[in-house]
């Protein structure tokens, strides 16, 4: 069964419950239909602000998204063998979102998904240029 933990780090008006139905359809829909978990953290520009400098190499750009799995934050976790797969953590800005999702006539809900399932496709390896 897929774990989905969603975290608010402030009273972001996001769906949790619908948010962790749309990820473990989509995990299975990529044929992660086994145990695995994820993370997805709803923060705001000043914590995106803090993750970009640590994690990329000084960035100081507000990132809409950002996905992170055990190994790019450097941490080393033990897992039983028989354990569920750890696919990492998917970190979305909500004022960021809110403000794209206002410019392009979306839905804050659609946009917050359309940024998680962004960060999903590159815990599971796929990557733009």
């Amino acid at each position: 069964m897929t774990k989905v933990r969603v975290y608010k780090s402030s009273n972001y008006p996001v769906g949790a419950v619908s948010l962790k139905r749309k990820v473990a359809a989509f995990l299975k829909e990529k044929g992660l239909s086994s145990s695995c978990e994820v993370s997805i953290a709803i923060v705001g520009e000043e914590r995106m602000l803090r993750l970009g400098k640590k994690y990329l190499k000084g960035d100081k750009s507000v990132h809409n998204v950002l996905s992170f799995t055990e190994n790019e934050v450097m941490q080393k976790f033990v897992y039983p063998p028989e354990g569920p797969l750890q696919l990492g953590e998917v970190v979305v800005c909500y004022p960021k979102a809110f403000q794209e999702a206002k410019y392009e006539n979306k839905r804050i809900d659609e946009k917050v998904w359309e940024l998680v399932e962004h960060g999903l496709m590159h815990l599971l390896g796929y990557h733009h240029k």
